[in-house]
C-alpha cells in the first residue's frame, strides 16, 4: 500500500489566525460546484478549464482573504500531487499497458474465446463477479479494469451488450473485491488511519459488501434476461473471424497476463506488477505477432490502430499507448492541485470540524461519516483523501460514542472507495471512463455497487445491524439500538 507520507491538518492544529471561517471555506467549495455543475453540465466543457477556475477562486480566497501566502498556495497543490502520484504512474503505465496488450494479441484473445462461452444472459453477473473474484486476489479495482475489464467491454460489445452496462458490472465487481482484499491499498490505509486491526476491518465490511454486491448480481442477471437474443445473426462468429485472422491466438497470448497477475498474487504492488506487464506485452508481440522488437516500443508509446477488415472490432480494439493518456492525466493533474489546495489552506479540516460538531447520536455518526467521505472525494478528486480526512478526523467521536474503530474504518471505505468513480473529475472516474472508453455518467446508472455500497452503510447506522460497541477487556460487541 502507498505510505501516507502526511497527516491532514485537523482544526485544533490549525492556528487561530490561520484557521479559515466557515464562510471563508464555504466560498471555494460553492464554486467548485458552482463552477463544475455549470461548466460541465451546462456548457458541456471538458472538467479541465472548471477545475482551473476552480482553483484560481480557491487560491484567491486563500491568498487575499485568508492571509496565507504564495508559499502556502504552492505547498498545497504539490501535497496534492505528492499524494496521488501513485495514480498518475498508475495511470500512464495502465495506457501503454492496454496497447502493447492488443498488439501481443491479449486482449484480442480473451475477446476470442470469452464470445465461445459467454452468452448474453449470463454475461453481465459473471462479469461482475469474475472481477470481484480477481480484484480480491490481486487486492486492485484499478488493476482488474485495466486488464480484463477492457477486454470484458469487448465481449459484451460482441455479445450485443451496451458498453456502460458492463463497465458498470465490472466496476461493481471490482470495488466489492477490492474492498475485501487484504492487498488492498484502501483497506490497509482504512484500517491504518482509524487504528483498526486490518482483519477487524475486512470482518466488519464482510456482511455489508456481501449484500451490496448480491443485489447487484440481481440486479445485472435482470438485465441479462433483457439482453438476451440481442445478438445479430453471425456476429459472432464474424468478430471471432475477423481477431483469429488478425493475430496469433495461441495460449502464449496470454504470457502477460500471467505475468501481471502471478506477480500481484505474489505480494507485488501493482504498479510494478503492471510495468512488468508492459515489458511482457511487448516480448509476446516480438515473439508471437512477429513485429520488430521497435514496432513493439512504438506501440508502447503511440498506441495501436489494428485493421481486422471489421469497424466494430478495430474500434473497440483502438489504444492510445502513452500518448493516449494526455487527456486523462491533465485532468487529474488538476483535480490533484485542487483537493490538495483545499487541504493545506484547512478547508477541508474547518468543513469536518462543523460537521462533526452537527452529529448527536450513533446513527447520526455513522450517516455523517458515509456523507462526508463522498464529500472528501467530491472536492479532492482523491480516493485516499476520502479514507484520510473523515477516519482522523472523526475517530475520537467514535470513542466519545463508545462505539469500536472498525464502524469508523467500515464507513469511511464504505462510502469513500467506491463512489469516486462516480464523479466525473475524480481521478477514479476519468481512469475507468479512459479505460473503458464510456463516459462516467453513462456507466454511472448501471454501476449498482456504488449506490448500494454507502445505502447499506446508511441502513446499518440508521438500525444498528452490525454497529459494534466498545466493551473495555472484551471483544466489540452488537449495539442493539441506533442510537442512545
Amino acid at each position: 500500500m502507498p505510505s501516507l507520507n502526511f497527516e491532514p491538518q485537523t482544526y485544533e492544529e490549525l492556528s487561530p489566525e490561520r484557521r479559515p471561517s466557515l464562510a471563508q471555506a464555504l466560498v471555494p467549495v460553492l464554486g467548485v460546484v458552482v463552477f463544475l455543475g455549470i461548466g460541465s453540465g451546462y456548457l458541456k466543457l471538458a472538467p479541465h478549464a472548471p477545475l482551473l477556475w476552480s482553483i484560481v477562486l480557491t487560491g484567491l480566497v486563500a491568498k487575499y482573504w485568508m492571509g496565507l501566502s504564495w508559499d502556502d498556495v504552492y505547498d498545497g497543490l504539490a501535497k496534492g500531487l505528492l499524494m496521488g502520484l501513485q495514480a498518475l504512474l498508475i495511470l500512464f503505465t495502465i495506457y501503454a499497458l492496454i496497447a502493447t496488450w492488443v498488439s501481443a494479441g491479449t486482449i484480442p484473445g480473451l475477446m476470442y474465446y470469452g464470445l465461445s462461452v459467454l452468452t448474453p444472459e449470463v454475461f453481465l453477473p459473471v462479469t461482475a463477479a469474475l472481477a470481484a473474484a480477481v480484484a480480491f486476489s490481486i487486492g486492485s479495482s484499478w488493476t482488474t479494469a485495466g486488464t480484463l475489464g477492457v477486454a470484458f467491454v469487448g465481449i459484451g460489445s460482441g455479445l450485443g451488450i451496451p458498453e456502460p452496462m458492463t463497465a458498470g458490472a465490472i466496476l461493481s465487481g471490482a470495488y466489492a473485491g477490492d474492498k475485501q482484499s487484504p492487498l488492498s491499498d484502501t483497506t490497509n490505509l482504512a484500517a491504518a488511519v482509524t487504528n483498526t486491526d486490518l482483519y477487524d476491518h475486512i470482518r466488519a465490511m464482510r456482511w455489508g459488501t456481501l449484500l451490496a454486491l448480491g443485489v447487484s448480481l440481481a440486479l445485472y442477471a435482470a438485465l441479462g434476461l433483457r439482453a438476451g437474443g440481442a445478438i445479430p445473426a453471425g456476429q459472432v462468429g464474424e468478430i471471432q473471424s475477423a481477431l483469429a485472422g488478425t493475430y496469433d491466438l495461441s495460449v502464449l497470448v496470454f504470457l502477460p497476463l500471467v505475468a501481471t497477475f502471478g506477480l500481484a498474487l505474489y505480494g507485488y504492488p501493482a504498479l510494478p506488477s503492471l510495468v512488468a506487464g508492459v515489458f511482457a506485452g511487448v516480448f509476446t508481440t516480438v515473439l508471437l505477432q512477429g513485429r520488430s522488437f521497435v514496432a513493439g516500443w512504438e506501440v508502447f508509446l503511440s498506441g495501436t490502430q489494428p485493421e481486422t477488415g471489421m469497424g466494430l472490432v478495430n474500434d473497440l480494439l483502438a489504444a492510445g499507448g502513452l500518448e493516449g493518456s494526455a487527456w486523462t492525466i491533465a485532468v487529474v493533474v488538476a483535480a490533484l492541485a485542487l483537493g490538495g489546495l483545499l487541504e493545506g489552506t484547512g478547508i477541508l479540516a474547518v468543513l469536518a470540524h462543523h460537521l462533526a460538531s452537527g452529529i448527536r447520536s450513533r446513527s447520526g455518526l455513522v450517516v455523517s461519516t458515509g456523507v462526508g467521505a463522498f464529500a472528501v472525494n467530491a472536492l479532492s478528486a482523491q480516493q485516499y483523501m476520502s479514507i484520510v480526512v473523515p477516519g482522523m478526523s472523526l475517530r475520537n467521536l467514535y470513542d466519545e460514542y463508545g462505539l469500536d474503530s472498525e464502524n469508523l474504518s467500515r464507513a469511511v471505505e464504505a462510502a469513500g472507495t467506491p463512489t469516486g468513480a462516480l464523479i466525473p473529475w475524480h481521478a477514479g472516474a476519468v481512469y475507468m471512463s479512459g479505460v473503458f472508453g464510456v463516459a462516467t455518467l453513462e456507466y454511472a446508472p448501471y454501476y449498482f455497487f456504488a449506490f448500494l455500497s454507502p445505502a447499506v452503510l446508511f441502513a446499518m447506522g440508521l438500525t444498528g445491524w452490525g454497529i459494534t460497541e466498545k466493551r473495555a477487556g472484551t471483544e466489540s460487541g452488537v449495539v442493539a439500538a441506533a442510537d442512545d
